[in-house]
């Protein structure tokens, strides 16, 4: 396979981010004793759904998913007596979503898929995230949301905290890669218990509904994460920038899967080619994800290389940066990439002279 085919692959990868089709998968559990019910069910679409499989309340759940147009959602079914929640993880780990929420959860329940998310996430490297309610987890891949007593459209009873966490894991997974979530307008709500301290819930990391006179709207788009340090700065407590950098992290790892793994000798030409192609796929994600201002680039990691090489017991002093670069590392790849990832306009200050 040369180079053509592969920058094809990674430049459609990058469109599809821009211009919204890449929407994101939801994971959805659901207790549900409704006879004929399959235990994992794919929807790619509201009206695959038949609703004589599920029990009315459910089928409420699964359209307020929809109402933010999510590629695909996949529900795990467990009874209703049934709150351990680690069977249905153990099968949903092997599948790709995006987004997981469990309407109606519980406490001890919300403690075990945060758990899930942070393990999946630091130990698996897989790009999981939750929406849960009132889970103060500082991560980044979780979303605490914490407004209750919403009254919709979409459903004849008001929805809990809980159970309204499906409405906004649709609307996350449905969002393109172009805007946040900030002041998103939900009109299907019709009255929700909006805090009168906003700008605190923001800063405790806290996703909150807030009205505006006219419309409920999304506060500001942020995860729970609230402790920054040098490697988790201010921007990963940002849902958009969290989603470019879990969408570059997918991509290029499942480019490689499938187009190199096996298929690529790995020789030095080879590698230029593989840090070119990434390079492409960098420069199809500006402005939207990537700034355009910054010098995003990659490159054969030399440093990781020597480390690699030396610890194989071999002394690599005599070897320069360009010699190390060409050096032969059996099957392994090193490559390091420098981006900067892009947020949207959400803060004003207007200073008028008069």
């Amino acid at each position: 396979m040369g180079l053509p085919e592969i920058l094809v692959s990674f430049k459609t990868k990058a469109l599809e981010a821009i211009d919204g089709t890449a929407r994101g998968i939801v994971a959805l559990i659901l207790h549900d004793d409704t006879e004929g019910g399959a235990e994992i069910t794919e929807y790619k679409s509201v009206t695959d759904v038949d609703p004589t499989q599920w029990s009315e309340r459910n089928y409420d759940y699964i359209k307020l998913v929809y109402e933010g147009v999510p590629t695909k959602v996949i529900i795990y079914r467990m009874g209703t007596e049934n709150k351990n929640y680690n069977a249905a993880l153990k099968v949903l780990q092997n599948y790709k979503w995006n987004y997981l929420t469990i309407p109606g959860i519980n406490e001890e329940g919300v403690s075990t898929v945060s758990a899930f998310i942070k393990e999946s996430r630091e130990q698996r490297h897989k790009t999981f995230k939750a929406v849960l309610p009132n889970c103060k987890a500082d991560h980044e891949g979780i979303i605490n949301f914490t407004t209750d007593n919403i009254r919709s459209s979409l459903s004849k009873t008001a929805f809990s905290t809980a159970e309204y966490c499906a409405r906004i894991c649709g609307l996350l997974a449905g969002l393109p890669f172009t805007r946040t979530c900030t002041y998103y307008v939900l009109n299907d709500i019709i009255s929700a218990d909006t805090p009168q301290d906003p700008d605190e819930r923001i800063d405790k990391g806290e996703l909150i509904l807030i009205y505006d006179g006219e419309n409920f709207k999304i506060g500001r788009g942020v995860n729970s994460l609230v402790s920054f340090t040098t490697e988790k700065g201010r921007d990963f407590s940002i849902i958009k920038i969290v989603e470019g950098m879990d969408k570059y992290q997918d991509d290029i790892r499942e480019t490689f899967e499938d187009a190199y793994v096996g298929k690529i000798r790995n020789d030095y030409d080879a590698k230029q080619m593989f840090v070119k192609a990434i390079m492409a796929y960098q420069q199809g994600l500006t402005p939207d994800v990537l700034d355009q201002s910054f010098d995003n680039t990659a490159e054969i990691d030399v440093a990781a290389q020597r480390q690699f090489v030396e610890a194989q017991g071999i002394d690599t002093s005599s070897l320069d940066d360009t010699a190390m670069a060409r050096y032969n590392t059996g099957s392994h790849v090193f490559v390091s990439s420098h981006v900067k990832f892009v947020n949207a306009m959400e803060d004003l200050k207007l200073v008028c002279h008069m």
